[in-house]
């Protein structure tokens, strides 16, 4: 005869176990993320030199505000037609002599325009992990918002988030759509 206890313990575990299982099958993907001034200085001092660019921009030092399309009263968001899109290279944030040139007409647009403000939303490849991919498109739209800001466009006016790889312009998974899903989008 089977006492009462052992009769419970094999029960008890194959629930625990169930819990465990089912608990660890649940993982959601992270959502896009949407910096605010004091996210990305609290962002910047936790990656220290890793975000200071090549001009010898340091983040810490430009402030940003973050634009919801409620403070834009209630406009939907949309891609500046004046405003091109930037391209990055494989796992890099930094800015391309190309980029450089296109942030450039983008500055000149800002300046001639100064009553709109500008989301920069940063993208990534499908290559790497949710949260990498995330970060690295913090970075990219960040180093697109300090060259603009280098170039004299009001902190002020400048917001960016992150969508990772959540959106990408080429789904195909080849090298060429990887390059276009690289990018930084101004809207």
């Amino acid at each position: 005869m089977k006492s009462p206890v052992k009769n419970l313990v094999l029960p008890l575990f194959l629930m625990l176990f169930l819990f465990c299982l089912m608990n660890a099958g649940c993982a959601k993907k992270p959502a896009a993320t949407e910096t605010t001034a004091a996210d990305s200085a609290a962002m910047t001092e936790d990656m220290g030199q890793d975000m200071q660019q090549p001009m010898g921009l340091d983040e810490s030092a430009l402030g940003e505000s973050a634009m919801g399309e409620e403070s834009m009263g209630g406009a939907a968001m949309s891609t500046v037609s004046a405003l091109e899109k930037i391209h990055f290279d494989f796992d890099q944030y930094t800015l391309t002599a190309e980029a450089q040139a296109i942030l450039v007409n983008n500055a000149d647009y800002l300046k001639a325009n100064p009553d709109q403000k500008v989301r920069i939303e940063g993208y990534c490849d499908e290559r790497g992990s949710d949260e990498y991919n995330l970060a690295l498109g913090q970075r990219r739209a960040l180093a697109a918002m300090n060259y603009l800001v280098s170039l004299g466009i009001a902190p002020e006016r400048l917001s960016v988030i992150s969508y990772g790889e959540e959106m990408p312009l080429d789904p195909s998974g080849t090298e060429e759509a990887y390059a276009l899903n690289r990018r930084a989008e101004f809207k």
